[in-house]
């Protein structure tokens, strides 16, 4: 991938408001290229709200967000170019196979015929090519998930977008897209991603940030908000964790 003098994700201030509810709080993360950023927080901290601003899903209350330079309100189309997005809830054609859908979305994006290499490989590593005449609509939740990363991937994007990516995925899938994810940054590649699996997100990502109740509460290198433990141990400690009282009905 060309390397690029602007950040990768570039976000001032974003705040996502509905009604009375403050769901994100003036979150400014600024990624570089090449690099593996985690956002980590409880349910309800309002990571997903963030990455589906980020990524053009949603619009924003306030706040700028500028993708390898790009702006996503005034420059659109080519901020959107620059990204691969793998969120829950997105739909997908359900009566195609894998191999038409990733057909279908090279047709979409003007794809040359490399396409087809792309798709097999990432097919293959990502076990869909055992079930080749499996339509999406008989997916599991955890095949939706592979089908989404590898519709995410198949453009060579700069950026990738990920929520929960190894949610319901079995610990050997989750190898080897942990494994393919590397490849991609090594090459330069831009990955910001959710996740509740601690230890991929402190074994993997540069940096991070914790947020609870749409605020950051602590970001930077993972070896400086661990400061000394586990990143689960420091997400204990500043989310806080009331202990569980006895259950009668339980004895």
């Amino acid at each position: 991938m060309p390397d690029s003098p602007f950040a990768a994700v570039e976000v001032v201030d974003l705040t996502q408001q509905f009604g009375s509810v403050l769901a994100v709080d003036r979150l400014s993360p600024s990624v570089p290229p090449g690099m593996f950023y985690g956002i980590v927080g409880p349910n309800g901290a309002g990571k997903t709200t963030s990455l589906m601003a980020i990524c053009g899903l949603r619009e924003p209350t306030s706040g700028s967000i500028r993708i390898a330079g790009h702006d996503l309100r005034t420059d659109r189309e080519a901020a959107l170019a620059q990204l691969g997005v793998m969120m829950d809830g997105l739909s997908l054609p359900e009566r195609l196979t894998a191999t038409e859908i990733l057909r279908y979305s090279a047709g979409l994006r003007g794809l040359d015929d490399g396409w087809q290499a792309r798709a097999g490989d990432l097919l293959e590593i990502l076990g869909l090519d055992a079930v080749p005449r499996t339509l999406i609509v008989e997916y599991s939740t955890g095949m939706r998930k592979k089908i989404g990363l590898a519709l995410a991937l198949l453009h060579r994007p700069r950026v990738l977008v990920l929520d929960e990516p190894f949610e319901a995925i079995d610990p050997v899938s989750a190898r080897s897209i942990e494994q393919v994810l590397k490849q991609y940054v090594d090459a330069g590649g831009t990955v910001l991603l959710s996740s509740h699996i601690m230890d991929f997100v402190e074994r993997n990502c540069r940096r991070v940030a914790l947020v609870a109740g749409g605020k950051v509460l602590v970001e930077g290198p993972v070896a400086e908000v661990t400061a000394g433990s586990t990143l689960n141990e420091r997400f204990v400690e500043l989310v806080g964790a009331d202990p569980v009282r006895p259950l009668e009905w339980l004895a």
